[in-house]
Order: C-alpha cells, then structure tokens, then sequence
C-alpha cells in the first residue's frame, strides 16, 4: 500500500513537472513573439466569441470591449489589442503551433489584400449561435453574421487566386470555432433580459443551439471549408462572474449551471460524429474545453495554479461582480491565476488548454488533434 501511495505521488509530481514545463516552454515562444513552428496550413480561420476576438469589437459600437490597459499588459507589445486576457488567446497559441502569424480582425480597414492570405478572425465579444445573444451589450457579431463575413472574405480570395488554387486552399487551411458560453451567460441565465429560460427547459435550449449551430457549420463547408475545429462550453459555473452570484457555497461552483451545458456538449460531440459520417473528405473536431478546463481546476498545483475562484483583475466578490475596469492594476502573480477576468482564463490557461487541442488524446481532442488533423 506504502509503495502504491508513492508510486502515486511520483507520477503526480512528474505530471506537474511537465506541464510546468510546457507551459513555460510556450510562454517564452509566446514573450518573443516567434511562430513555434514551420507553417502546417495555408490559413487558419477563427470564428467566436471573446474567448478568441482580436479586436474585431474596437470597431463596433459595442460596450464589451478590452481596449485598454490592463488587458494586453503580458501581449508580446504590451499594449492592449481587444483580446479578453493579460495576453493571448487560444486560438492566438493554435495558430503559432501551426506557424500561422497573428490573424487580423475582420472589422479592421486595414484588413485587406495580402493580409488576409493566412487567415482572418472574425471573433466578436458577446457573440452567440443565437442572433439575439449578448444584444444588450450592443452591436456584435452573432454566428450568421461571421459566416457572411467570411463569404465576404472569400469574395477578396477570389481576387488573389483562381477556383482551383482557392477550393484546394480551403481544403487544407483549419477553421476555429467557439461559441455557446454567452448564449448561456449572456442569454439563458439572464431571465430579467431574455425569455428563454421561460421558453425552453435545459435540454431543449441545447437542442435549439445545436440546430442553429449545424446550420452555419454546414454553410461553412459548402463553400469549401474541409477541416473545422468545434470547441465546447467550458464549465461556466466555475467563472469568477457565476461564482460571485451567491448561488453556491464559497469555493464551489454553481453546479446548476455546469449541470445545464452538459446536454449542449454531448450533442456537439455528437454532432462531428454525424457530420465526419456524412462528409467524407472532411473532417471535423470536438475540442473537450469542459473535461480539460474541468481538470485545470480540479487539479490546480499539478499546472502550477494556487488561485482557482477569482478573477486577477476584477471587483467585488471573487473580483467578478464587475470585470476588470480600465487602469485598474491587476495582480501581480499572474501565472498562478486561472482566471484573468470574470469570464476569462489567463495567457497561461489558455497555453495548457491550447496545447492540449493541439497534441492531446482523444478525451481531449476528438476524434484527432490539430496537429493530427493538419496532417490529414
């Protein structure tokens, strides 16, 4: 039982020693501002929600924003650029793992000609599947419209190469998308706002989503999207933000909330099982955000956290009653903080869970990774 017990804490101990070490690893290619690899794919399209926009909300007239300091504050300018973190985002890491360069916004003027051949974002803060998620922050992008963005996108690629060149272009590069968080959070949860929660139970909610969702994942494809990465919602009711709302005990999550998403996730997952069977030649990704956020916070010292249940930036309970706020000086061991604000992870977070969707096993990244898949 003795040798058991230690044999168990040997390879606990050499756990945390290597994701320490992956960890910082992909902060120093991240500091640099290096690309980590050579380039795997022609372009990488990312479609989503603050979890991923680059910037595209600077141009929208739209009160969730992170253009000011202290976002940015671990950015390779250290200078705020839109991203909701200290510094990048995920889709930012699978993009340097794939030697893709930074992504423009989509909404940026200068977002055009040359500038587009590596790919776009066209994520937006307070974006949802639904068209009327997030509405009451103001202009976004919902999911329909980013995929007539990308069209638009594809109207300008038409000009720089000719249909074959374009079709076998599309095939190779990798689309990103996140979405389902503020259809919960900024929509589903907030009864004073949007009917739905009177409108559907739980289950028929997720089922909503997911119809809307495969109707835009399969615009996607028909005009030429081959490989398409599918991010599930990560455990909301571990957010600063829910945390702060008093619905579970302190240093708990709101288990109701992490309850309700489980419908939604395991119909995506489903979902590419569906879509891999009906499309050959194409091949779609579930990205288990819940199972290795949920193991980030169920694990926290074998990453490196210590601090789980608040925000680094942020007011009020867990420091996410009221998100971080222009010029508020944020904590200063950044690195041991899971959450950068109440509803984000930070720069480090995000550095394991990008990892994981880039090299993981199958409970991570089903049914291949994204290095698998950019080899297919």
């Amino acid at each position: 039982m003795k040798e058991d017990v230690q044999k168990m804490v040997t390879i606990s101990n050499q756990k945390q020693k290597l994701w320490l070490a992956i960890t910082m690893i992909m902060l120093i290619f991240l500091q640099y501002g290096a690309v980590v690899g050579s380039q795997r794919v022609p372009a990488m399209f990312v479609f989503g929600d603050s979890l991923v926009d680059v910037g595209n909300n600077n141009f929208l007239s739209s009160l969730a924003k992170s253009n000011y300091y202290p976002y940015g504050c671990d950015f390779r300018t250290g200078t705020p650029s839109g991203r909701f973190s200290n510094g990048e985002t995920f889709a930012d890491m699978i993009g340097r793992l794939l030697g893709i360069p930074y992504l423009p916004a989509f909404a940026d003027p200068n977002t055009v000609g040359t500038r587009i051949l590596h790919g776009v974002n066209y994520a937006s803060a307070a974006a949802g599947i639904l068209d009327e998620t997030g509405q009451h922050y103001g202009e976004r992008y919902s999911l329909s419209q980013q995929v007539l963005n990308f069209e638009a996108t594809l109207n300008q690629l038409r000009t720089l190469m000719n249909g074959t060149t374009l079709s076998q272009y599309l095939a190779k590069s990798i689309a990103i998308l996140v979405f389902g968080s503020n259809d919960y959070i900024n929509n589903y949860l907030m009864p004073s706002m949007y009917s739905s929660s009177y409108n559907y139970n739980p289950s028929d909610f997720a089922n909503l989503l997911l119809n809307r969702y495969t109707r835009q994942i399969l615009a996607l494809h028909s005009v030429g999207l081959r490989k398409l990465v599918l991010a599930g919602v990560g455990p909301l009711g571990c957010i600063p933000n829910q945390r702060a709302t008093g619905q579970a005990q302190p240093g708990r999550c709101v288990d109701y909330v992490n309850q309700i998403l489980g419908t939604f996730n395991e119909g995506l997952k489903s979902l590419v099982d569906q879509l891999n069977t009906n499309h050959t030649g194409t091949i779609f990704v579930y990205g288990n955000t819940y199972g290795c956020f949920g193991d980030i916070l169920n694990n926290p010292a074998s990453y490196g956290f210590s601090v789980v249940d608040r925000a680094c930036c942020g007011i009020g309970q867990n420091q996410g009653q009221i998100t971080c706020m222009p010029m508020q000086v944020p904590c200063q061991n950044r690195s041991q903080y899971v959450f950068w604000d109440a509803f984000h992870p930070t720069e480090v977070a995000s550095a394991i869970i990008a990892w994981r969707a880039f090299s993981g096993p199958p409970s991570d990244s089903y049914p291949v990774n994204v290095q698998q898949m950019s080899r297919i």
